[in-house]
């Protein structure tokens, strides 16, 4: 289970993965990965994103994308149908 602050931020990147098909799709393709797999993925995008002077709440969303709960919860929720 996600502690509350992890929760809401997960509940964030929902939020905003349900406003935009292409972050959807790039959150599903992440977060289906394995943990060793996911991790590597993520520090090469966390490199880039930081000498490109990302803002610290955008390499805090990368770096909680490695917990294996939060990749789980994502990958649930963006893998379920959509209600009609």
């Amino acid at each position: 289970m996600l502690e509350s602050a992890t929760a809401e931020y997960v509940d964030v990147i929902l939020h905003v993965a349900e406003r935009d098909a292409s972050i959807a799709r790039v959150l599903r393709e992440i977060c289906g990965l394995d943990g060793a797999l996911r991790a590597t993925a993520l520090e090469l995008v966390g490199t880039h994103l930081r000498t490109r002077g990302a803002h610290q709440d955008v390499l805090d969303c990368i770096a909680l994308l490695r917990q294996d709960a939060v990749a789980q919860r994502i990958a649930e929720v963006l893998s379920a149908p959509s209600p009609e």
